[in-house]
């Protein structure tokens, strides 16, 4: 699910050792037994996948927010928004556009 937003992490890794990450959020990744926070990786200058379960703390980069419990509803409850702010925008957009079209056209005889 697409998420957009700028978070700065402190990510434990499978061996156990922890980093800080900037991360410019672009999906949810929901899957069997895990989920990934998807991403262009500051440090690392590429793509990169964190698992929500080894996020120890997530800072919101819009909101300054630190969150270090419920990190997994926080960013489905945020994309779930986000998604439904996107719909309600193109669904404005296609009303103005079947609007302008059905307006005759202004100075024209």
């Amino acid at each position: 699910m697409p998420l957009d937003g700028h978070f700065d992490l402190v990510y434990e890794d499978a061996a156990g050792a922890w980093s800080n990450r900037s991360l410019e959020a672009r999906e949810l990744k929901l899957g069997p037994g895990r989920t990934l926070l998807g991403g262009i990786d500051g440090r690392r200058g590429g793509y990169r996948g964190f698992r929500v379960d080894r996020i120890r703390r997530l800072i919101d980069g819009a909101t300054g927010e630190r969150i270090e419990t419920g990190i997994l509803d926080r960013l489905l409850g945020r994309a779930e928004a986000q998604g439904r702010a996107d719909a309600l925008r193109i669904k404005r957009q296609a009303k103005a556009r079947r609007r302008a079209a059905s307006q005759p056209f202004a100075g024209v005889s």
